[in-house]
């Protein structure tokens, strides 16, 4: 099955960016629902179906090290000319630890192996099928503050391609786990 694992904004943070986005949405982009909004940590792609209990296991053994957190989105940038993003502010050292020690969980377990360059905490807004000019948008959203949350959990999610509507992604949560949880 295909996973990822993420930690998700809470509603009143996805409320406040959503309210900020919603005069950019055009029909250029591919805009992400805000229902689907979330940071993620590691993408494992295919895992066989009889590694996922020793996956859970590693992850709740992950998040347990690692303690709450402080963020915020805020910022803008653009990966080439297909995908703008929102960035994120706060523990961002300690959340780039989380994301090392979840990409390991996941690579004990048959899950892609880790990518080399450095994690870069961010949310994806929108997307295209070919270059265009991200300009705008990015300049729409570079200013962008939202409110602080604490992010206290991670959850593994199954991704399955093209089942969701308009043949988007459909996200399916499979466990969360509380970080920094002694239990």
């Amino acid at each position: 099955m295909r996973l990822f694992v993420a930690l998700s904004p809470p509603p009143d943070v996805v409320a406040h960016l959503d309210a900020v986005v919603g005069p950019l949405r055009d029909d250029v982009l591919r805009w992400s629902r805000a229902d689907s909004w979330h940071l993620t940590l590691a993408f494992y792609g295919e895992v066989a179906d009889r590694r996922v209990d020793e996956l859970t296991v590693r992850l709740a053994r992950a998040a347990r090290r690692h303690p709450s957190m402080s963020l915020r989105l805020a910022g803008a940038g653009r990966f080439g000319g297909r995908a703008v993003w929102v960035g994120c502010t706060g523990d961002t050292a300690a959340l780039r630890r989380l994301a090392a020690s979840v990409a390991a969980a996941g690579q004990r377990v048959g899950g892609r192996a880790a990518e080399v360059r450095p994690y870069r905490a961010h949310l994806t807004m929108a997307r295209s099928s070919r270059p265009v000019d991200l300009g705008p948008y990015v300049a729409g959203l570079r200013g962008y503050e939202g409110p602080t949350w604490v992010a206290d959990d991670i959850v593994l999610v199954r991704s399955y391609l093209g089942a969701g509507e308009d043949r988007r992604a459909r996200h399916e949560t499979l466990s969360a786990f509380a970080l920094g949880s002694t239990g």
